[in-house]
């Protein structure tokens, strides 16, 4: 007996003959010839090495065999498990299922992430979406490398050949003073002359560390948290002032002003980035899509409408 001989056309034809009874009406279910419906079930007892069908002959319904029974009980299961596959193929390949794994960072992550998410998910409510957050660029790209995410969001763009990326914002750097302690422009060494609330030691917050020291200053630090409201909280209360980029900032806290700096530090280019090579769900091409449409929707950082308004600007 050589199972491993049957055919899918061959199972099909077994289960047709059994449904109508008759060859002649399998072949009309099938859209094939008599002829050919008795050839793949002659190709089938062949491989099985016994007969599936007792016929009759005349007017009688060809009947199953125990051996034919037994047959079609497990070609119920194979051909159920691959209309299943075929009907789930069509459902990835149209973006409606699947597992895409996203990485990302805080400012990302709240000003970016929900409304890239809320539009996937109300276009493909079948999609599982999975988030992993980290402020280590390092990390994100690691878990990239290793598959162990399909997209990040990151800083830049990696030193890596395995890498490629799309590039989504330029986020610039901004100073964050309290309501009526702010100015549209201030010049990039006044922070000198202030306390800073800052974060730890990110790869953000080193960069504005070492663009400050480029032109002299070292910063005096009187808090420091790597949460961007908290950060923000403290400068709302007057205990010093902060440079973050602008994606971090809550633009709707009328207890601080946002103000730009001359000369400016480098902005910060946001991409999307992925394995080079590595093939996607469908859907990943549809989050880039969303992503690359919230980021060019984003508010433009203009000093005078964030914070200055109406204000007084002592």
């Amino acid at each position: 007996m050589m199972l491993h001989d049957i055919e899918i056309r061959q199972l099909r034809a077994l289960r047709a003959v059994a449904t109508e009874g008759s060859f002649g009406r399998a072949a009309e279910r099938l859209g094939f010839t008599q002829s050919a419906v008795s050839q793949q079930i002659a190709g089938l007892e062949r491989a099985v090495g016994d007969r599936v069908f007792d016929r009759p002959g005349g007017p009688k319904r060809v009947e199953l065999t125990p051996i034919g029974a037994l047959l079609l009980a497990h070609a119920d299961a194979i051909l159920d498990r691959l209309r299943e596959a075929d009907d789930g193929l069509r459902s990835l390949r149209a973006g409606e299922i699947g597992r895409l794994l996203v990485g990302s960072f805080q400012s990302v992550s709240v000003r970016l992430l929900p409304d890239v998410i809320g539009q996937l998910h109300s276009e493909r409510p079948g999609l599982s979406v999975r988030c992993v957050e980290s402020d280590e660029h390092d990390e994100l790209v690691a878990k990239l490398l290793a598959d162990e995410l399909d997209l990040s969001f990151i800083v830049g763009v990696p030193d890596h050949d395995g890498i490629e990326t799309i590039e989504l914002l330029v986020d610039p750097y901004v100073l964050v003073s309290p309501a009526g302690a702010g100015e549209a422009v201030v010049a990039t060494d006044r922070p000198h002359r202030m306390p800073m609330i800052g974060q730890s030691e990110d790869s953000c917050q080193l960069t504005i560390d070492g663009c400050l020291r480029h032109v002299g200053i070292e910063p005096d630090y009187v808090f420091r948290s790597n949460d961007n409201a908290a950060v923000q909280a403290m400068v709302r209360t007057g205990l010093g002032r902060a440079i973050l980029p602008f994606l971090a900032v809550d633009i709707h806290d009328e207890g601080v002003v946002v103000s730009a700096m001359d000369p400016p530090f480098p902005p910060r280019i946001i991409s999307l980035a992925r394995r080079r090579g590595r093939t996607l769900v469908p859907a990943a091409s549809r989050f880039i899509e969303l992503a690359v449409e919230v980021c060019a929707a984003l508010p433009a950082f203009e000093p005078q409408l964030f914070g200055l308004a109406g204000r007084s600007q002592g």
